[in-house]
């Protein structure tokens, strides 16, 4: 055994050995228990970060123990690699996006398997790739017949400089990212997804995710944001229409002293067609129509309006109620337009008292003290109606259903359940992504591109002119085409896909990855999902997590799956921090995982970033706690060739004392790390436990020439066993120095004894009058009257007892004596 570790010889060695021999390939075995672990796979940026490497790092683990705990494990690894960076890129330095997106994906392969990581790579999969985006467009289908992708006018971000459209990301401070010309709003058809037909779905089997964080189901509840109120009307004379509403707080009814319309709402332009201050109007409509919706609805962001100088009837009182239009109301979000009640809506009252709008309380506390001059919380909940006619005097809940009755019975309004979630607009004037398979026919319409004819691919004669409203616009021999229903002259659908639709089914393509009959095989499928444990960033809570729900219970309805949930269990571990900041480069604190690996090994940088903190929270990156790792290593290193030669020398009789203790504390370590790894992911503290033995074993060596050779073999084979999941590398070569076959990462799991964690004798203080004065060693099962004799007895007892009278003995089993005495009196 080489007496120095160098790992990097060692780890270039073994990840040519696992690659050369499959040994991390998977089968469908349905004699086996599965388990599918799988982290989100990353976008082909060009290197890994140090977020990457824990990410896999957590999930690589996972992988290791499950395999060793005798399941079927399912690990793999891909590329969600279109997108509109590939496309700046070709843009700006004149390449194409494939090939941008290949030499990344080259790149960020061969830094992942230097980490070591697990994966069967003949799943592989990259969402650019034909094989892939063919079925991309063959579910795309499938949504469509079922009536779940549908095309309609909807706002997008509009260059008029560039004469394009804009995905919002190229939309910085309002200006667009080629030009720096102001961007606007303008109306173009899109294509959308009805995930709101999922919504109830998508909301109540969040109670089934038990293995989820809460934080996380909540942000998906609130995204989802059902609510449970009333839609009614105020009617507009001057027009002679009637603007809809939408409030769960129908009991404030009464305190509505005005209406806000987004400036995009359809009634607006008749209403402000002959107004003195119209042109005042229109500008402040084409300012806020350019605002992004995060602006808008931000609670940071000052609330805004003018009056329209129209009216509508309060459907109460019959009153004149004013109507304004304001930044914060968005068209396409409930109905587009708001009660305003001020008394009991901080928004409301914010607006009112800027405007100097009335502010009419309708709702008291029980306690009647509730007073109205300044905003108070309070008066945004429940409590017992005023100033409202008939219904004073009624609780809060009780009045909504009155109300929504009476609403009902004149025909004017209804109870109603509302959503915060819109449909999905995957719509993308871009080149890097999938192409819609869908033509136009002035004879027979929009037509669906037939089955056998996909995918349908993306051209390579592009161009990305300024004047274009889509790249493949610029293709003739794409957008030229036949109908598929009439034979005769056709055109493609020129928008691409938004990049969420192929991250939202990738983890079935992996089931049975190099099908090329379907999408995927239903039999596999169902033997390997769901995925049983998912691991990524927090930041994806919402939007990938809710599409892939999304996704699969469409699936499910069309009968691909027999699940309708894609993902069991999930965990989001925590950034990686430097100096308390995220790794940027702006801020010059980014740490290269290739130099780290390159310096001290991959198998360092897994155990640092699996050890600094626990998987959840956010790390700290330390230069010393790397070194601390690596130091360990070396002592892994030298007490595993250190035992070979003390088993050597060692005899095969009876456990020793001393011998007895060290085999209790390795079955006490696998105890704990099987404990902590078993469905949690305490990584740190479990190997925190792996060097404490590491500790244990040096402590004996160092006052020992011998151990009992079964024990000496035994701490070793189980030491490399315990730490093969977090150190993959070190482990297999140590594993083969000392004699054993097969990779060591193709061995069970190691089991505990109850047997040798048993006790016989205990060490336990000695007090008298509470001050510890000796320690005992003692049989576990010691009687008690032979213990209180035994303490009395010794010789740093009898100093503070002699010439005293001993009160009384109090005993804590297998803990403490205490001695309580009292001084003799004359």
């Amino acid at each position: 055994m080489n007496e120095k570790y160098v790992a990097q010889d060692i780890e270039k060695k073994w990840q040519a050995y696992w690659l050369e021999h499959n040994t991390f390939k998977t089968d469908y075995d349905e004699s086996k228990e599965k388990y599918y672990v799988l982290e989100m796979f990353p976008y082909p940026s060009g290197n890994l970060h140090m977020g990457h490497v824990r990410n896999y790092s957590i999930g690589d683990v996972v992988a290791r123990f499950k395999k060793m705990k005798g399941f079927n494990v399912l690990h793999p690894m891909g590329w969600d690699a279109f997108g509109m960076p590939a496309e700046n890129a070709a843009i700006k330095h004149g390449i194409a996006p494939s090939k941008w997106t290949y030499e990344n994906i080259a790149n960020m392969k061969r830094q992942q398997q230097e980490l070591g990581l697990s994966y069967d790579w003949d799943r592989e999969v990259a969402t650019c790739k034909e094989d892939y985006y063919r079925w991309t467009q063959w579910l795309f289908q499938q949504f469509y017949k079922k009536g779940l992708a549908y095309k309609k006018e909807a706002k997008v971000n509009w260059c008029e400089h560039c004469h394009t459209v804009l995905a919002n990301e190229q939309v910085i401070d309002g200006l667009c990212w080629r030009c720096d010309n102001k961007v606007e709003k303008k109306d173009l058809k899109q294509w959308f997804l009805k995930i709101t037909d999922y919504a109830d779905r998508l909301l109540n089997d969040l109670d089934k995710l038990d293995h989820w964080p809460e934080r996380v189901k909540t942000m998906q509840k609130n995204w989802i944001g059902r609510s449970e109120g009333a839609q009614f009307a105020f009617e507009i004379p001057e027009i002679n229409k009637n603007i809809e509403v939408y409030t769960t707080r129908v009991d404030t009814i009464y305190g509505v002293s005005y209406i806000v319309l987004a400036p995009e709402h359809p009634y607006v332009e008749e209403l402000i067609a002959n107004k003195p201050n119209k042109a005042e109007l229109d500008a402040f409509i084409h300012k806020v129509r350019n605002l992004n919706e995060i602006d808008r609805t931000s609670t940071d962001v000052e609330k805004e309006g003018l009056f329209t100088g129209a009216y509508a009837k309060h459907p109460m009182t019959g009153k004149d109620i004013p109507i304004w239009i304001a930044n914060y109301v968005l068209v396409d979000y409930g109905t587009g337009a708001v009660m305003g009640s001020p008394a009991h809506d901080e928004r409301d009252n914010k607006f009112a008292r800027k405007y100097n709008l009335p502010i009419l309380p309708v709702v008291q506390n029980e306690d009647n003290n509730l007073t109205f001059d300044e905003w108070q919380t309070e008066a945004h909940e429940d409590g017992i109606l005023i100033n409202s006619e008939e219904y004073n005097g009624m609780p809060s809940a009780e009045a909504r259903e009155a109300i929504i009755k009476n609403l009902e019975e004149r025909g004017i309004g209804r109870k109603m359940v509302n959503y915060r979630l819109r449909d999905w607009l995957i719509s993308r004037q871009r080149y890097w992504g999938v192409p819609i398979p869908v033509v136009y026919c002035d004879k027979c319409g929009e037509q669906l591109v037939p089955e056998e004819e996909l995918p349908v691919r993306l051209p390579e004669d592009v161009t990305f002119d300024a004047g274009a409203i889509s790249p493949l616009a610029t293709s003739e021999n794409f957008v030229k085409t036949t109908c598929p229903k009439c034979g005769g002259e056709a055109r493609r659908e020129i928008d691409t896909m938004d990049t969420f639709i192929d991250s939202s089914w990738y983890f079935l393509r992996y089931t049975d990855a190099r099908n090329d009959k379907e999408a995927f095989n239903k039999k596999l499928a169902d033997y390997w999902m769901d995925v049983d444990q998912y691991i990524g960033g927090i930041e994806h809570a919402i939007l990938h997590l809710l599409y892939s729900r999304f996704f699969v219970k469409v699936v499910h309805d069309l009968g691909l799956v027999s699940y309708d949930e894609p993902f069991k269990g999930l965990l989001t571990q925590g950034m990686v921090l430097k100096e308390g900041s995220k790794m940027s480069k702006s801020k010059g604190n980014v740490v290269s995982p290739e130099e780290i690996v390159a310096k001290y090994g991959a198998d360092t940088a897994r155990l640092f970033i699996l050890f600094a903190a626990p998987v959840e929270r956010d790390l700290d990156w330390s230069d010393e706690g790397v070194e601390g790792s690596y130091r360990f290593l070396n002592r892994v290193w030298r007490i595993v060739d250190a035992y070979q030669e003390l088993a050597k020398a060692g005899h095969s009789e009876k456990l020793s004392k001393d011998e007895f203790a060290l085999r209790r504390e390795l079955h006490r370590v696998i105890k704990k790390v099987t404990e902590d790894l078993d469905g949690k992911f305490n990584f740190n503290t479990a190997i925190s436990s792996i060097m404490e033995l590491v500790n244990a074993m040096y402590q004996f060596k160092d006052s020992h020439d011998t151990v009992q050779a079964d024990l000496g073999h035994e701490l070793v084979e189980k030491l490399l066993l315990m730490l093969a999941p977090f150190t993959p590398h070190i482990t297999e070569e140590l594993w083969h120095e000392v004699g054993k076959t097969g990779s060591i990462h193709q061995q069970d799991w190691p089991i505990y004894e109850e047997a040798a964690l048993v006790i016989d004798e205990v060490e336990i203080a000695v007090q008298v009058n509470g001050k510890v004065r000796d320690k005992m060693t003692i049989p576990v099962d010691m009687p008690k009257a032979d213990l209180e004799a035994q303490a009395l007895a010794l010789d740093r007892v009898k100093e503070f007892t002699d010439g005293k009278t001993v009160a009384k003995v109090i005993i804590i089993p297998n803990k403490i004596v205490n001695i309580v005495v009292k001084k003799l009196v004359e």
